[in-house]
């Protein structure tokens, strides 16, 4: 079969191979591939960053957005044949540790996990693949269009999970939301917002395009200014940090109402410099009572909060999520970005 390959840590490496059909195990689903999600994280496999190969391989498969149909499940399973479902990403390590015994391997201790497409395991970019049963998420048969958006709906909705535990350290009633980022993290985090409730405000630098309409049809607000401006006139009780921009964490963290929550989802490049005022910082954390989490990854129960999330979205909101949908003999142009992409993805049943 075919499958979307690249040999860890060389640039410019990717490229469609064939590989071995996929035999499933004990305990284990059959899955015919639909389609897989590209992001940031391909992108910086691909280009030779990071990355690393099954052990005894030369090459990994990638792609870690999954979706697919299942062809064969354990007669004993809660699966069957037809079935939408998506893989999960992390699995947790061999020891395991504390966090990973107790199924939260989103949170490992030793760094000793392993993750499909990424780290050490073949990942879902290839025309049929197998997953255990422990690890495979069924999905509302109406997503089998847009289930590959799954993955970053886990990833956010683990977020907003940190940040409603944070909050239950006492009396927490928040109404106002800044995600900062329009890109597919920062616009499912502001759906998973407005799910809840919350007056959503979404900042991002461009001005057109179709992220402010997306925005807009969310119910939430798009503002393309500056954070302190965005936070002097809402004074958010949570932010969704969604850029890894420094200067954007920064600001985020002093323009909050009291026992206020910034929770960073976005990866800050190293080697660069920024200049803050640290005291500033230190007593409007201390003073106001305010937190900062980071969040990355996500658990088994995460995904199952994605998909209720997903189930509960506007079908058609989640179809215009998705900018470009590319055959895998074309994978290349999927790897390079264009205007007005949100979320591209790769079809691995197509032709």
């Amino acid at each position: 079969m075919r499958a979307l390959t690249v040999a860890p840590g060389s640039a410019d490496s990717l490229e469609v191979t064939d590989v071995d059909d996929p035999s499933a195990g004990e305990g284990e689903l059959l899955v015919d591939a639909i389609a897989v999600g590209v992001c940031g994280t391909d992108k910086e496999i691909a280009a030779g960053d990071y990355g690393w190969a099954p052990p005894g391989s030369e090459r990994l498969v990638i792609g870690h957005e999954s979706l697919g149909r299942v062809r064969t499940a354990p007669a004993d399973s809660d699966f069957h044949p037809g079935d939408v479902v998506v893989g999960v990403v992390r699995r947790p390590d061999p020891v395991p540790c504390g966090a990973c015994e107790h199924g939260q391997f989103d949170m490992c201790r030793n760094g000793r996990y392993t993750e499909r497409g990424i780290k050490e395991l073949d990942g879902f970019a290839s025309e049929q693949w197998t997953v255990p049963t422990k690890y495979a998420v069924k999905l509302d048969p109406s997503l089998d269009r847009v289930g590959m958006l799954m993955e970053p709906t886990s990833v956010v909705a683990k977020a907003w999970d940190q940040v409603e535990r944070v909050g239950a350290r006492a009396w927490f009633d928040p109404r106002t939301v800044l995600v900062t980022g329009a890109g597919p993290i920062g616009l499912l985090a502001a759906l998973l917002g407005v799910q809840r409730g919350l007056d959503v405000h979404v900042l991002d630098q461009v001005a057109e395009g179709p992220k402010p309409d997306l925005v807009s049809a969310l119910g939430a607000t798009y503002h393309c200014t500056s954070v302190e401006e965005v936070t002097r006139q809402h004074v958010p009780d949570i932010v969704i940090e969604a850029t890894g921009v420094p200067a954007v964490v920064f600001d985020s963290l002093n323009g909050t109402a009291p026992y206020g929550i910034v929770c960073l989802t976005g990866v800050s490049p190293v080697g660069r410099s920024l200049s803050i005022d640290g005291g500033a910082i230190n007593r409007e954390l201390v003073l106001e009572n305010d937190a900062v989490i980071g969040s990355v990854n996500a658990n088994r129960e995460h995904f199952g909060m994605a998909a209720d999330a997903l189930a509960a979205a506007d079908s058609d909101w989640l179809e215009r999520l998705i900018s470009r949908r590319v055959p895998l003999a074309d994978f290349s142009t999927a790897f390079l970005a264009q205007d007005d992409d949100v979320k591209v993805v790769v079809e691995l049943g197509a032709p």
